[in-house]
């Protein structure tokens, strides 16, 4: 079963889109209780009782007390704030506003998806930059940052050659844009600053964290519906210093249908609830190759993901069949999500998942967004009256 300490360290990634914090950090989340047979008691103080985005926050608090293992159903016991509660935490989100710019120059409406796997090899990139695709089809902003510093393919994939601009005033980076329909493609790589896609990049641990940072810190990304961030494989340093910057994010693992890629991807589901992040789905990728006849052919074992799914208790969102476009997509910077087949639509319909349901984009048009959008103006105008 779980604990209280990580079921409370799980609604850190909840926000508040009415005050641009979260949930405990705002005093909003009062405590957490869990029954034998698994069901988890949430209370949750609103600042109003009828708050429009209380469907919203109910949710979001449902969808990641959930994933947690032991978890058979989440009920959520609503209060109201007090007078000085509230109080408290309308000072606490002035104080953010007013202390931003804050760890990351994203803003705290974006959903930040990490596709991460427990080793190379697994297609997670070209998992990653079909998603992003998809959900730009489907008229989203989307961020991609590629933070396999070693290993970036995501420029290739995306077919995109051109450097890295700034803004020498204020010293931040200009992502490059791919417009995709009715949606917009936002995306930073390593493979976008050396100087030949060839060159070998040999940093140790702490100068890869900080260029990561660099990444989070002086992208001027803009407004984003979602932040689709290309992990590298493995738990290492790199891994562990984003989870530790974008603790509100989600996490969806990559693996193949064998046994041996499974057992390995298990550990990056452990490191991300360490780290307090909700796991939102397990992708079997190279799931199976099915011939001119019909026939299938499994070349890469079966059941893979079903196991890590069911060993997490997390979905399994889909399995991305093996298909030579998908490869030749990558080759040729023409996303495969994009195009038709069987792979393309599982991406497709995947996207769909995510957007409806898994990961549903925050709500822009809500009182809330247009509430702190008018509050940072006013902390902005007596900064620069004083």
């Amino acid at each position: 079963m779980p604990t209280e300490e990580e079921i409370m360290g799980l609604l850190r990634g909840v926000i508040d889109p009415e005050l641009g914090s979260d949930i405990v950090e705002l005093g909003m989340a009062k405590g957490a209780r869990i029954d034998p047979d698994g069901l988890v008691h949430v209370a949750i103080a609103l600042t109003t009782s009828g708050c429009p985005l209380r469907a919203q926050i109910q949710k979001d608090v449902r969808a990641r007390v959930a994933s947690l293992p032991g978890v058979t159903r989440v009920r959520i016991d609503w209060t109201e704030l007090t007078q000085e509660e509230k109080a408290t935490a309308m000072a606490r989100a002035r104080k953010n506003i007013a202390e931003r710019p804050e760890q990351t120059a994203l803003p705290t409406t974006t959903k930040v998806i990490m596709v991460a796997s427990g080793k190379g090899g697994v297609g997670k990139s070209s998992v990653t930059v079909n998603l992003a695709a998809a959900l730009a089809a489907e008229g989203f902003t989307v961020g991609v940052m590629d933070a396999d510093m070693w290993g970036f393919s995501v420029p290739r994939m995306l077919g995109i050659d051109s450097r890295l601009t700034g803004d020498t005033e204020n010293g931040k980076i200009t992502p490059n844009e791919l417009v995709i329909g009715s949606g917009l493609l936002r995306v930073v790589s390593m493979g976008f600053l050396v100087e030949e896609e060839g060159s070998a990049l040999m940093w140790r641990g702490l100068m890869l964290n900080r260029a990561v940072q660099h990444f989070l810190e002086d992208v001027t990304w803009g407004d984003l519906d979602y932040l689709l961030i290309d992990m590298p494989p493995g738990t290492g340093d790199v891994q562990m210093g984003l989870a530790k910057l974008l603790p509100r994010s989600e996490m969806i693992v990559v693996t193949t249908p064998s046994l041996m890629a499974q057992m390995v991807a298990i550990r990056v589901v452990d490191m991300g609830r360490k780290n307090y992040l909700r796991i939102a789905g397990v992708i079997e990728n190279m799931s199976v190759y099915v011939d001119d006849e019909g026939k299938e052919h499994h070349l890469f074992g079966t059941g893979g993901g079903e196991r890590l799914a069911a060993e997490a208790g997390v979905p399994l969102l889909g399995r991305i069949p093996i298909e030579p476009a998908v490869a030749d997509g990558g080759d040729h910077g023409r996303p495969i999500a994009l195009g038709v087949g069987p792979a393309a639509d599982e991406f497709r319909r995947i996207a769909k998942a995510l957007i409806d349901e898994i990961i549903p984009p925050a709500d822009l048009a809500s009182c809330s967004a247009r509430m702190m959008g008018a509050m940072a103006d006013a902390i902005a105008a007596s900064e620069q009256a004083g």
